[in-house]
C-alpha cells in the first residue's frame, strides 16, 4: 500500500510500546471531580449551578457565552461542594465546579438518544454537538460546532480525520480506532452531514496498521470515506501537513484548513460525536494515555473529566521513581507542569511522566550552521535565523522571517545537533509579536 507523507519531518523515537497493546480500561470514579469551567479556546462557561446543590450525570453546569464557546457537563452525581479556582495544564487558574460523588451515577433527565442519524438535519446535528460540549480532543480543544459553521464564502468538500497520533508515547487514539472503530467512522457520517459534504480522508500513521481491518470492515461500499496510510513520521499529525498528506492541498501561509475546502477534526472527537447522537450523554470523559518510566503500570484509561492527575498516576501504581518531569500531553508538543493536582480536561490525551534519563536535556552550544533544522522544517522555515533574532530581542526581524508560521512541533530542536533552544526561542518571538500586534490595534 503506497504511503503518504509531507516534506521534512522527523523519526523521534516512538515509544510506545508500553501501552500500545493495553485495552483501553474505565479508570475508577473519583470521589471528587475538579471540572474546569473553560476547557476550550473561546470564552469561558459562567457556572449554572450552586454550592449544595445535587447534580446528576451529565447535567449541565456551566452555560457557554458567546458563539466560540461550549457548555460544560457533571461527570458524577453528587453534591456542590464549591466552586474555586484551580490551576490548568497550562498554569492559568480557571474557575472549576468541585463535585462530592455519590458513586451513584444517577443520569440527568436530558441525557437521552438524540435520534437516528438519517433522521437529524444539519442544524440538529450542529446544535447537538455545541450543546453537548463537543470540543477537539486532539489536544487543541476548538469548539467543533464553530469548525462545522464555517462561513458561505468558504467551499468546504472535505473532511480529514486525524488518527496519525504522531506524538512518541500515547497510544489513546490508537486504542479508540481499534476497539471502537463503528463510533469513528459514524462521527465521520455526522461531520460530513452537519457540512454537506459527502468525501472524507482518515489519516493514519503506518504504526498502526492493526486497526485498518475494523476501520475499513464499517464503510459502506458506497461511501467515499477513505482510510489515508500514513507514513509513521513527526509532526504527521500537524493539521497543515495532515490535510497535505491526505488530500495535496496546501494551506498558505497564515491560512485556514478552509481556505482549500477542509475541515479536520481528531478521531476521538468524531467518536464523540457519535456516541453523544446515540445515547444522548454530553462530553464527560474521554481516553487518557498514563505512561512514562516513572511510572511503575502505564495504561490508557477512560477518564472523567475533573480527575486529578496524581489519582490516574496512582491507579497505574504510582511512581516507581520520582519523575523529572510531568508533562501534558506529548513529549513533543506538550506542556510540563509544577504539580499533579490538576484536573483533566476534553483536550488531556495524555500524562506523561519521564524520568531523569528520559528528561535529560543536552547542553546547548554555539550554532554549526548544519543547516539541519532547516531540512526538517514542515513548514519550510529557517529556525536558526528566528532564533537568532529572538534570542537578540530583534522581533521585527523574526516576524520577516515568518515566525508567526512556526507551528512549534519542535522538529527544529529535535534534530539540531548542537541542542539550542530554537523552538523555546520562536516561541518566545511569537508571543513578543502577538502582544505588539495588540498593542498596535488599541
Amino acid at each position: 500500500m503506497q504511503l503518504f507523507t509531507f516534506k521534512g519531518g522527523i523519526h523521534p523515537p516512538h515509544r510506545k510500546k508500553q501501552t500500545e497493546n493495553m485495552p483501553a480500561t474505565k479508570a475508577k470514579p473519583p470521589g471528587v471531580v475538579y471540572i474546569p469551567l473553560l476547557q476550550h479556546i473561546g470564552a469561558p462557561c459562567v457556572p449554572v449551578v450552586s454550592k449544595g446543590e445535587y447534580v446528576k450525570v451529565g447535567q449541565k453546569i456551566g452555560e457557554a457565552q458567546g458563539f466560540v464557546s461550549i457548555p460544560v457537563h457533571s461527570s458524577v452525581s453528587g453534591t456542590v461542594q464549591a466552586l474555586k479556582e484551580m490551576p490548568l495544564q497550562g498554569g492559568t487558574k480557571v474557575l472549576c465546579v468541585v463535585i462530592e460523588n455519590d458513586f451513584k451515577d444517577e443520569l440527568h433527565e436530558s441525557v437521552v438518544p438524540k435520534g437516528d442519524l438519517t433522521g437529524l438535519s444539519r442544524e440538529e446535528l450542529v446544535g447537538i454537538i455545541k450543546e453537548a460540549g463537543i470540543a477537539g480532543m486532539g489536544g487543541a480543544a476548538f469548539p467543533t460546532h464553530v469548525k462545522l459553521s464555517p462561513p458561505e464564502e468558504k467551499n468546504v468538500d472535505v473532511v480529514v480525520l486525524n488518527g496519525a497520533e504522531c506524538e512518541p508515547y500515547l497510544t489513546a487514539d490508537h486504542r479508540l480506532m481499534l476497539e471502537t472503530p463503528e463510533d469513528v467512522i459514524e462521527g465521520a457520517r455526522a461531520i460530513m452531514k452537519a457540512l454537506g459534504i459527502s468525501k472524507a480522508y482518515i489519516g493514519i500513521e503506518d504504526n498502526k496498521k492493526d486497526v485498518l481491518k475494523g476501520m475499513t470492515g464499517e464503510i459502506m461500499p458506497d461511501e467515499d470515506i477513505n482510510i489515508v496510510l500514513l507514513k509513521t513520521k513527526y509532526p504527521q499529525g500537524a493539521e497543515k501537513q495532515l490535510i497535505y498528506a491526505c488530500t495535496g492541498r496546501m494551506v498558505p501561509s497564515g491560512g485556514l484548513p478552509m481556505d482549500v475546502g477542509v475541515v479536520v477534526n481528531n478521531v476521538a472527537t468524531a467518536a464523540q460525536i457519535a456516541r453523544t447522537i446515540k445515547t444522548g450523554m454530553p462530553s464527560i470523559e474521554r481516553i487518557t494515555t498514563v505512561t512514562g518510566g516513572a511510572v511503575n503500570s502505564p495504561q490508557n484509561l477512560i477518564v472523567r473529566i475533573g480527575t486529578l492527575y496524581s489519582e490516574l498516576i496512582e491507579e497505574c501504581g504510582g511512581f516507581k521513581e520520582e519523575p523529572a518531569k510531568v508533562i501534558s500531553g506529548g513529549p513533543m508538543m506538550g506542556l510540563a507542569q509544577s504539580s499533579v493536582q490538576i484536573p483533566v480536561t476534553k483536550g488531556t490525551s495524555g500524562i506523561l511522566c519521564l524520568t531523569k534519563a528520559e528528561a535529560k536535556i543536552p547542553e546547548s552550544e554555539n550554532c554549526i550552521r548544519c543547516g539541519r533544522c532547516f531540512t526538517v522544517c514542515p513548514v519550510n522555515l529557517q529556525p536558526l535565523y528566528i532564533s537568532a533574532h529572538s534570542l537578540k530581542y530583534d522581533y521585527k526581524k523574526a516576524e520577516e522571517y515568518k515566525a508567526m508560521d512556526c507551528i512549534e512541533c519542535g522538529s527544529c530542536s529535535f534534530i539540531c545537533p548542537s541542542k539550542r533552544p530554537l523552538l523555546q526561542s520562536i516561541r518566545v518571538a511569537k508571543r513578543e509579536i502577538i502582544a505588539s500586534r495588540r498593542k498596535q490595534n488599541r
